[in-house]
């Protein structure tokens, strides 16, 4: 393995608040605006990039923000993403292997680690 990557992200937005919808027009909405500005701001303080043809591991452990009932399917389009927007990796097509957790402690944030296969 070449490439490590750990961050640790805020909550993000669903995929239903992170993809807007205007007649055949499809947008990244205001609150996926800020998980991307978000997101980018995190990474800047880090500077590891992957190779464009390095296989990925992504796994993540996600701290709900409450109590309530949640998908965590909806969590990976706006995070993967928004780390392919803040240049981690080229495209998020580089991902070979997935993995998501939800941990019990109220957080309200994302631990991401990436690494090369």
């Amino acid at each position: 393995m070449n490439g490590f990557f750990e961050i640790i992200l805020p909550w993000p937005p669903t995929v239903n608040h992170y993809w807007m919808r205007s007649g055949n027009r499809c947008y990244i909405g205001s609150k996926g605006l800020a998980f991307r500005k978000a997101v980018l701001l995190c990474c800047n303080k880090k500077e590891m990039t992957f190779k464009p043809t390095s296989r990925l591991c992504v796994e993540i452990q996600a701290f709900p923000p409450d109590k309530r009932r949640r998908d965590l399917d909806n969590l990976l389009k706006a995070t993967l993403d928004s780390l392919q927007h803040a240049g981690i990796y080229a495209d998020d097509n580089q991902i070979d292997k997935l993995s998501i957790d939800r941990k019990e402690l109220i957080l309200g944030q994302l631990i991401v680690k990436i690494t090369d296969i």
